[in-house]
């Protein structure tokens, strides 16, 4: 059973609201899960750096965000001196002034703190507020061994630069995760990694995020057409959607492209970290069709107008669009390090091949070519797939219930 099939636990018999506390330096899905936490009829608070009035776009009240508005400009400075971006010299001042604001911001008779890694040590190091406070920590990549061990190899193969942690970040994060009570994870794979790097099982929790899938649904209209394409034996369409990075695996879907000049289509959409992959793109043999970010509610369209999804990532926590476009329909190839293994069906709504080999991908991509009617009965499959259906308010839930289980079973041992 994957991670997004597991049953939601049962509700708790104690149902008084929880006063929670989501400590976030930006906006990930701290927005999100508040605004579900509070539709659930939670007393939330949000502490970030973007202004109130920017959260309440994303339909959390100003009244239930307190905002460092000073930290979220000095970071955005820092990130457009010119040529130079200054955000790496001046991580260590960044990320303890923010996480001296939230020591001082979060209420201290809170029952759950919810803090993102790297800004939650100098609150994780004072004293517990309440005897049933449950501190967590939540990491939305691997284990940060894991991450800069990934990318450190990745930067040696991309032959450039790259962003990835840096020895102080490691060593704040892991201080992190020794003084949570929980980490949560978002992924198998990212449970996995910080099995691996010696956190213990009971230490850890996967609860994946909401994804609106409905949005993307594919209408019948859209499948039939997709359908009709796969089968007309006309080029297939290849889609790639998010950052194209050293990250993302750009090396290989350049590869990918290359090697399949005839009879496929290349196209990506969302943003270019140009100072690790421009480069690379300039060594295809075949363009890649790219086109800047869109708001997320046009991605269907996007989606509706592929017919496979290729996602050769070197590390995600978890990757909302690889949902997004299971939902939407495509057929998946992607590695198995994000979400992927989660879901995808082998053989049924998509394929997981390894990280870093090119090769496997192009074999199945000449499969997929050869195979048409196999394509297009796995594009049915996809959009159908149930296992996809989990909204943010299920995330909310579960996080709460897991709360709830948490305490009692501390109870329980006398804690």
């Amino acid at each position: 059973m994957t991670a997004l099939e597991r049953p939601l636990a049962a509700p708790v018999s104690d149902a008084r609201p929880l006063k929670i506390d989501i400590v976030v330096h930006g906006r990930f899905h701290g927005f999100a899960l508040t605004r579900a936490l509070l539709g659930l009829g939670h007393d939330v608070r949000v502490h970030t750096n973007y202004p109130k009035g920017v959260v309440a776009k994303f339909g959390v009240p100003s009244q239930n965000v307190h905002s460092l508005v000073a930290h979220g400009v000095a970071t955005r400075v820092a990130g457009r001196l010119g040529p130079y971006d200054a955000r790496p010299a001046l991580e260590p001042l960044f990320h303890r002034a923010f996480g001296r604001w939230a020591a001082r911001s979060v209420r201290r008779d809170a029952d759950l703190v919810y803090g993102f890694s790297g800004i939650m040590e100098e609150y994780l190091s004072t004293p517990r507020g309440a005897p049933h406070q449950m501190r967590s920590i939540v990491r939305g990549s691997a284990h940060i061994r894991e991450q800069a061990q990934l990318l450190e190899e990745e930067e040696k193969r991309v032959g450039v630069a790259i962003d990835r942690p840096s020895q102080w970040m490691i060593a704040r994060e892991e201080r992190e995760y020794a003084l949570a009570d929980t980490i949560f994870v978002l992924s198998t794979f990212a449970y996995e990694s910080f099995i691996k790097w010696g956190v213990p099982a009971e230490r850890l929790q996967i609860n994946p995020l909401g994804v609106d899938t409905a949005q993307f649904r594919a209408s019948k209209a859209v499948a039939e057409a997709r359908e009709a394409r796969i089968l007309s034996g006309a080029p297939l369409r290849v889609l790639n959607v998010g950052t194209l990075s050293a990250q993302k695996g750009t090396l290989d879907f350049v590869h990918m492209a290359s090697q399949l000049r005839s009879n496929f289509q290349f196209s990506f959409i969302g943003t270019v970290v140009k100072s690790e992959v421009e480069h690379v793109l300039a060594t295809a043999d075949n363009p890649i069709t790219i086109l800047d970010r869109v708001p997320e509610h046009e991605l269907v369209g996007v989606y509706a107008h592929a017919d496979l999804f290729v996602f050769p990532t070197i590390q995600d926590g978890f990757a909302a669009v690889v949902l997004q476009a299971a939902a939407a329909g495509l057929p998946i190839l992607a590695t198995p390090n994000c979400s992927a293994p989660d879901f995808v069906i082998e053989d049924e709504t998509g394929w997981i091949l390894p990280i870093r080999d090119a090769d496997a991908f192009i074999r199945r991509l000449r499969w997929c070519e050869e195979n048409r009617p196999a394509v297009a009965r796995c594009a049915g499959a996809a959009s159908r797939q149930d296992a996809l259906s989990r909204d943010w308010t299920e995330m909310a839930a579960e996080l709460v219930n897991y709360y709830h289980r948490h305490t009692a079973e501390g109870c329980a041992r006398g804690s």
